[in-house]
């Protein structure tokens, strides 16, 4: 009969486990442990009794360690086996796209052989009608894919608000959509005819014609005043309207109603009829005088609030960007020059500096008894190849955020594909461009200057840095811009028309914010006034706080 024996058992009266250690375990490995390890894997011997991926080291000694590993010392240690075999999965693992590819290549041979059989019955004519109608079929379907693609992914437009809130009570006298708007033709204007020059400008400094990306200037904030002075406050167009003209405005007003069919933004213009002569004004608190970014691009900017990448913000940075690189490229040191009457707007007791400006008043024949006058801006002199004198607009082009704004990173591209560089941003700031070669054939500019001003960091909106700059004649930028000269006329021609139809008063003419619409409301007399109007003094729109937000910003 089978016996069982007992161990026997040692007695440690004072402590936990055996008193004495035994020979035979004298001389194994001791791995050591924690009183909260624990013991319940010893016999799991094949890996899978703890298949909950969060109870995976649930048994692992505290301390770690590798004590009871097996090495053979005669193992080599670089050896590895491979196997590139590809594991052909089970025919459940293998999920539904080799069999929806198979349906699919089983249909179109289907489809190919039905074509082929159609066509075996055609008549040769139609033979060829219907390949032409397949070889027609594949290219749109190459050419309008992708873009049907992008456009159901792209996220909807946000909805603009409007440049001025509209009263339920001013009611529409006039709305021109845009299409009818470009039909419009006005040609043979004849030259401009000057009354009065005022200002002085500075020389342009040729140096900054040499600048590249790799030997960039930073772009230096010179606190000069800039004089944004609307129509009705300018001291020689009041006195010019007693004798002469029935249609008075500036050139940036002027530009803006010429190339309205560009614009996407908001914007509104003040129109007084007094008598049979038209004002064409800016609100006071508007944001007419501020440049806008990206404003025709497929994608403008969208971000809102305190974003600076928000259209506001860009705006209030390109204006303080415009405002600086205007006046840094000039030679201040050097003698002006001077036109015959000082400057209008500039105060005896006035210590600030004036921004480098010169203003001609100009006078045109419109026909039909429309005679319009109105004040036009050079920014600076430049010396031609003959040392002859030439009358410029400086202006700038800013990158924001290549990323969002075309993908052309300037400070690769700049230098070796001006081109692409320059179609980028006629694409993204048609309008822009085109009202400043509006305002430049307006005063009879020789040449249009453009630099291109970045960021020093894409986030950074306080530091920036000159790349280069560009020159080009008003007229050849303007064919190179698509820009009509004669639509421009006959888009202006039509509103003040409109307007000489209506009754004497006040009217607005704003662009919608949403729609390529422009409309004229009738709005009472003492809409937009301010309480020191009456003041004899003329008042100066002073665009320092406008940088100073900026560059806040």
């Amino acid at each position: 009969m089978a016996r069982f024996d007992p161990p026997q058992i040692q007695d440690n009266p004072d402590g936990w486990g055996p008193c004495i250690m035994p020979e035979m375990y004298k001389d194994l490995p001791y791995q050591p442990f924690s009183k909260d390890v624990r013991l319940g894997k010893v016999s799991d011997w094949t890996g899978a009794t703890y298949q909950d991926k969060r109870y995976l080291g649930k048994y692992n000694s505290a301390f770690g360690g590798s004590q009871y590993a097996y090495y053979h010392e005669e193992d080599e240690s670089s050896f590895q086996l491979v196997d590139t075999a590809r594991v052909q999965r089970p025919l459940y693992q293998r999920g539904r796209r080799m069999f929806q590819q198979t349906k699919q290549r089983r249909e179109r041979e289907r489809r190919q052989q039905q074509a082929q059989a159609n066509m075996q019955v055609l008549t040769k004519t139609q033979k060829n009608r219907e390949r032409d109608r397949q070889r027609m079929l594949k290219k749109w379907q190459k050419q309008f894919g992708k873009q049907m693609q992008e456009n159901r992914n792209k996220a909807p437009m946000k909805h603009r608000d409007a440049s001025v809130q509209i009263k339920d009570d001013w009611p529409v006298v006039e709305e021109m959509d845009f299409p009818r708007l470009t039909k419009l033709n006005l040609p043979d204007i004849k030259d401009a005819e000057d009354l009065m020059r005022c200002g002085g400008m500075e020389i342009y400094d040729k140096t900054y014609d040499r600048v590249t990306t790799k030997n960039e200037k930073p772009l230096k904030r010179i606190n000069r005043i800039f004089h944004k002075v609307t129509t009705t406050d300018d001291p020689v167009i009041r006195q010019l309207a007693k004798t002469q003209g029935n249609v008075f405005a500036t050139d940036a007003i002027l530009a803006t109603i010429m190339c309205c069919t560009r614009s996407s933004y908001s914007w509104d213009i003040v129109i007084q009829r007094v008598g049979n002569k038209l004002f064409f004004d800016k609100r006071d608190d508007s944001d007419f005088d501020l440049l806008t970014v990206s404003e025709t691009a497929t994608e403008p900017p969208q971000d809102e609030g305190n974003s600076i990448n928000s259209p506001r913000n860009l705006a209030l940075e390109a204006t303080f960007i415009n405002h600086n690189f205007s006046q840094q490229v000039l030679k201040p040191g050097e003698d002006k020059y001077a036109f015959e009457n000082k400057n209008p707007f500039v105060q005896e007791d006035e210590e600030t500096e004036v921004a480098s400006v010169g203003y001609r008043y100009r006078k045109w024949d419109l026909g039909n008894d429309i005679v319009l006058i109105a004040r036009c801006e050079h920014d600076a002199v430049m010396y031609g190849p003959n040392n002859e004198q030439q009358f410029i607009n400086v202006k700038s082009l800013n990158e924001w955020d290549s990323r969002f704004s075309g993908g052309v990173d300037w400070r690769s591209r700049l230098d070796s594909q001006r081109g692409a560089v320059l179609a980028t941003e006629l694409k993204n700031n048609s309008c822009k461009l085109a009202k400043w070669t509006v305002s430049a054939i307006l005063a009879g500019s020789d040449q249009i200057k453009f630099g291109y001003v970045s960021r020093q960091h894409v986030k950074d909106t306080a530091k920036h840095v000159i790349l280069g700059t560009q020159q080009f004649k008003p007229t050849e930028f303007a064919a190179q811009i698509n820009l009509n000269m004669d639509n421009a006329w006959g888009i202006l021609r039509c509103i003040v028309d409109t307007c000489m139809k209506l009754k004497e008063g006040k009217y607005l003419i704003m662009k919608d914010p949403n729609k390529p619409v422009v409309r004229i409301y009738d709005i009472p007399d003492h809409t937009f006034e301010s309480d020191d109007e009456d003041d004899s003094s003329s008042e100066d729109d002073d665009e320092s706080e406008s940088e100073e937000e900026a560059e806040a910003k």
